[in-house]
């Protein structure tokens, strides 16, 4: 019965979806009132279905309701409580729920926050978002219903996939959507303006805090997932350039792009189109990524189904929505003229510098990631597009960006000297020297990649710190200027400095990871790295619901235990599939990274060990992003803005 309740709120929320795209766009378009009224709370009310919809399905899935068809293919009565949770979106019909809800989460929060917006604006701004979720909820019921019941219920459900059975890959998702669809909002605006001609330093204000949320919930979400793939797989890599994971990386670069661009339409009136153009592709990459996901086209681990009837629709709906964008986009141009003008040298000639070498980087891994199927298609031939390529075309770009940001963050408006940002960032310069000649000096005989990355990585550090010093002016009392500086400063600082300390950690772990792969016995001792590695014992351990193969590895260094260290083998028998549980001594300069495979015909075990230098400063340096994004968010002026548009508001009522 809750399960029929959910379908039928499914079912309303489509219909009040309907209702918000039509109404308010007639309002807004014939100044109707009434019909604009009607936005918000639609608004609410949609989100609100959606998410009794999506707690009914979770409902089943926590009392293991097998008579729903999607619940019996992915979960189990055995599993833990947070799998059978995280196993309602941890498959394609119950992520599609998901992805409507977060949709719909983020139409009323625009709602309930957006009462400052201009009427007209949020009205058309509230029909765009409730557009796309109408074509998501058709989608949903007409190909990807996840309350389908069972004829026959049985007894107990197929498991859930055992690679999902990961606290990480439990929350990964839900931070991943809430960028993706987040990306909707930055989408919807930039329908709304280019639908009523008027792009401006206000509009840029208002859309600036949308991209910078999905921004921030895209980091956190890639992060999670790199994450995952280091510790769960076995292999040890962060970063496979599978399609999925590229996927996910291209909106998380136009992203980056539209909030740089945001500023200098905010600050300086210029850049407007490019500005736009960012906000459609930002979105319509977030919708190639589903695309990528669930139809089937490319191959990935991470894909949820490969139905081309589904990817079809889907491709329709990329279809519509983005080329529609694009066609208003071509219409309006004429209007979008820029009105500020900037030197060669300046903070706005800096910034679309930073655009242009975002967006290539994107573009290079959409073809990367698309060229196997194009290959195919066109010529009959099969290839594989793998990390050499990327690495070779990637890379180069995200090099420009590392060295200009510095620079560009501390040179004025308008027009600016090289010579003076280059007196200003002398001591950073310096540091970022040193640093490279320090892993130099430790990496002596290997490749350019340590001291390269380690100056672009220390460059972005120590420059983001020397502009947070710059800002606080002169003279006496600079810690507490410096202190009382912007909450959106700081978090401009603290995202640059982020991205300095991943860039860091990956080009340190590239350069000095060591690795041994060996067949080790019972009581064998082998050195890695300066770590001496024992194989104690291999025994065989009862989990909740799958049988391990678990090793006992002790780790020394000159004669004294650093770490006992359990790797395991993992066999889940519903599925009979084997999962890798990598055992790794986390520390704040190296991981000891252990791996226990299958047994061998000739006696022993077949083990992998690493040693990875610098491996937790990637992840700490999307922490750094996201938590500069999320101070960012907490600046005080978007609330003053709004407080004083809302007196503004009322004053004009009152006339």
């Amino acid at each position: 019965m809750i399960a029929e309740f959910g379908h039928f709120a499914l079912i309303l929320a489509f219909a009040v979806a309907i209702v918000q795209a039509v109404l308010p766009m007639i309002g807004a378009t014939t100044g109707w009132r009434p019909g604009m009224a009607v936005a918000a709370p639609a608004a609410t009310l949609q989100m609100l279905l959606a998410g009794l919809s999506f707690a009914a399905l979770t409902h089943a899935f926590v009392t293991s309701d097998f008579s729903l068809r999607l619940v019996y293919e992915n979960s189990h009565t055995q599993i833990p409580m947070l799998y059978k949770v995280s196993g309602v979106w941890g498959n394609h019909e119950g992520s599609m729920l998901l992805w409507v809800f977060i949709l719909a989460l983020f139409g009323a929060t625009a709602a309930w926050f957006g009462q400052a917006l201009p009427r007209e604006l949020q009205a058309r701004v509230l029909s765009v978002q409730a557009m796309i979720g109408a074509a998501f909820y058709a989608f949903i019921l007409l190909t990807s219903n996840p309350f389908l019941r069972l004829a026959e219920p049985p007894m107990n459900g197929r498991d859930l996939n055992p690679l999902l059975q990961d606290p990480g890959l439990a929350f990964h998702p839900l931070f991943l959507y809430l960028g993706y669809v987040g990306m909707s909002m930055s989408f919807s605006f930039a329908v709304a303006a280019l639908i009523e001609g008027r792009i401006d330093a206000a509009w840029a204000r208002w859309v600036r805090p949308w991209t910078l949320a999905a921004w921030m919930f895209l980091t956190i979400g890639i992060a999670m997932g790199s994450w995952w793939a280091y510790y769960e797989l076995g292999w040890g890599g962060f970063w496979f350039w599978d399609p999925v994971e590229n996927a996910s990386l291209m909106p998380w670069l136009f992203g980056c792009a539209l909030l740089h661009s945001a500023i200098v339409v905010e600050k300086r009136e210029s850049l407007k189109a490019w500005t736009i153009l960012l906000a459609i592709l930002a979105f319509g990459f977030s919708l190639m990524g589903t695309f990528i996901v669930r139809s089937g086209v490319l191959t990935s681990v991470h894909s949820f189904a490969s139905d081309p009837a589904r990817g079809s629709f889907i491709l329709a709906i990329l279809a519509v929505f983005v080329g529609g964008a694009l066609t208003l986009f071509a219409m309006r141009a004429p209007a979008m003229q820029a009105r500020g003008v900037f030197g060669l040298v300046s903070r706005e000639s800096a910034l679309v510098m930073n655009n242009v070498l975002l967006a290539v980087a994107s573009f290079v891994v959409f073809i990367g990631t698309l060229w196997p199927l194009f290959s195919e298609m066109a010529f009959g031939r099969t290839l594989s597009v793998g990390a050499p390529f990327f690495n070779t075309a990637f890379t180069p770009f995200f090099v420009a960006l590392a060295l200009i940001l510095p620079v560009g963050s501390v040179l004025p408006w308008k027009r600016g000297s090289i010579a003076r940002a280059s007196r200003q960032m002398a001591v950073p310069m310096l540091l970022a020297l040193a640093v490279a000649a320090l892993a130099y000096a430790v990496g002596t005989g290997q490749s350019a990649l340590a001291p390269t990355g380690a100056a672009l990585g220390a460059w972005l550090i120590f420059g983001s710190a020397m502009d947070a010093f710059l800002r606080s002016g002169s003279g006496g009392n600079r810690l507490a200027r410096l202190w009382r500086l912007p909450r959106a400063d700081w978090g401009r600082v603290i995202s640059h400095g982020g991205l300095g300390v991943t860039i860091l950690g990956i080009s340190l772990l590239l350069a000095w990871s060591v690795e041994d792969i060996r067949v080790a016995k019972t009581g064998d001792t082998f050195t890695i790295g300066g770590y001496d590695v024992t194989l104690q014992s291999v025994d065989t351990v009862e989990g909740p619901n799958y049988t391990s193969t678990m090793a006992t590895m002790r780790v020394a260094r000159d004669g004294r235990q650093v770490a006992v260290l359990y790797p395991e083998k993992r066999v889940y028998p519903v599925q009979a599939m084997p999962t890798t549980e990598a055992a790794i001594d986390k520390g704040l300069f190296r991981d000891v990274y252990l791996v226990i495979g299958d047994e061998q015909a000739g006696g022993g075990w077949a083990v992998r060990s690493y040693i990875k230098p610098f491996t937790n400063w990637i992840w700490a340096g999307c922490v750094l992003m996201s938590l500069g994004g999320l101070i960012s968010l907490s600046d005080r002026r978007w609330r003053v803005a709004a407080g004083a548009a809302k007196v503004r508001a009322r004053a004009v009522a009152a006339e």
